[in-house]
């Protein structure tokens, strides 16, 4: 049997859970398996690195930030495999470059074309644990890219995929999937199991147990895939095509502090106009989401929507740049905003659910300041002070803890 085995950067934060890890992969070695350790850097290294090229240079240039970014994860790989050697398990460590992991050319968030699995399948071949850099890639111009946050887990499945692995497990500091983050709301369940398109929208709406792209690319390749803690031995989530129907038709809460909204107001109100703001942003790799169109009134309109964080600055310079192709008479921006979503499958054939959301956020006084809808979830975005308390307010709404 082939094991792909994810462990996140509080894993392997010291000497004494490196070892933990390395003797869970070793248990599963013994017991006659081939295992691949996919890693993310150790603790806060990634957040530091930041921080340090910030100081440098408040805007580096991407391509020296993914340079910087990928040292973290290889220091992570050669200390786990010296700390195998010591336990006296043959294992290698391997980095994007040695596998050939060949990812698009964009900076700071790269997706992986294809992987070469020569490399992996003959250390395996020589009895090896093999443990891969997660989190980075290699473009056609053999420069190191990044994955973005949380791209280890899209390197496990890739190679999980690629490597058609029987299982992919992704250990992190928590038991599972949970109903709501365990910090904030108390009373959170963990899941037993869920499906991919809930897990997709958990992970995308700010869940942070699982990288979206991951789950993405875990459903497109049938990759079984388990949630579980590298701190115990707990059973952890399994996410699957079809989960198991419950009782209730609310899986979880999930929250994201990181989205910035923009406003452009006073726009014609003529066909094109969407087409022309959105071209311009998807020429600069600008993701956006929640998009709003007001109604026209005297021949204009407004049209709001959001975008990560770390991309406002970028959007703003960009808009301000062809401003007057849009004929907007301003554009605003808020910062302190927040996301707030109910994730489900079937929930929008009940209207109830809908009425309870609202209703849980209005007792709490919380204002809705725009919405967004499927067919397995409803997203609110409220001020960010408010974020944890709706949370709460929505989990308690539907007893998800029972």
């Amino acid at each position: 049997m082939l094991v792909v085995k994810k462990f996140g950067g509080t894993s392997v934060a010291n000497k004494e859970r490196i070892f933990n890890v390395a003797r869970r992969c070793i248990d599963e070695y013994k017991k006659g398996n081939d295992v691949v350790v996919v890693l993310s850097a150790m603790g806060d290294t990634t957040d530091d690195l930041i921080e340090m090229a910030k100081d440098i240079n408040p805007n580096p240039p991407k391509r020296e930030m993914d340079m910087l970014m990928v040292t973290g994860e290889q220091v992570s790989v050669s200390l786990m495999v010296m700390a195998m050697a010591s336990l006296g398990v043959p294992a290698v460590s391997l980095n994007a470059f040695q596998v050939q992991m060949h990812t698009t050319k964009v900076y700071g968030n790269a997706r992986l074309k294809k992987i070469d699995t020569e490399r992996i399948q003959t250390e395996l071949d020589n009895k090896k644990i093999v443990v891969v850099t997660g989190f980075q890639g290699v473009n056609k111009y053999d420069d190191a890219t990044t994955l973005g946050r949380g791209g280890s887990d899209t390197t496990a499945v890739a190679l999980a995929a690629a490597l058609k692995a029987d299982i992919c497990e992704i250990y992190t500091d928590v038991e599972g999937v949970y109903t709501a983050d365990p910090r904030v709301v108390k009373n959170a369940r963990k899941l037993k199991e869920i499906s991919y398109d809930e897990m997709l929208n958990m992970a995308t709406l700010g869940a942070q147990v699982l990288h979206n792209r991951s789950v993405e690319m875990a459903k497109k390749y049938g990759v079984q895939l388990v949630v579980r803690s590298s701190l115990n031995e707990a059973e952890g989530t399994v996410v699957k095509e079809v989960a198991k129907v419950e009782k209730r038709v609310i899986s979880g809460v999930a929250a994201d502090k990181t989205p910035s909204r923009i406003s452009l107001i006073g726009l014609q109100d003529t066909p094109g106009i969407a087409f022309k703001i959105f071209n311009v942003l998807a020429k600069k790799n600008i993701s956006v989401d929640f998009i709003l169109q007001s109604v026209g009134r005297d021949g204009t309109k407004d049209i709001s929507f959001t975008v990560d964080e770390n991309n406002l600055q970028s959007t703003l310079d960009a808009l301000n740049e062809y401003k007057e192709t849009f004929t907007a008479e301003r554009i605003e921006h808020e910062e302190n905003v927040a996301k707030v979503s109910a994730v489900g499958s079937g929930m929008m054939t009940d209207p109830n659910i809908t009425v309870k959301i609202f209703e849980a956020l209005f007792n709490e006084g919380i204002n809705v300041k725009m919405i967004s809808t499927s067919e397995i979830r409803i997203t609110v975005l409220i001020d960010e002070k408010d974020v944890d308390k709706a949370t709460k307010a929505i989990h308690d709404a539907f007893e998800l803890e029972d």
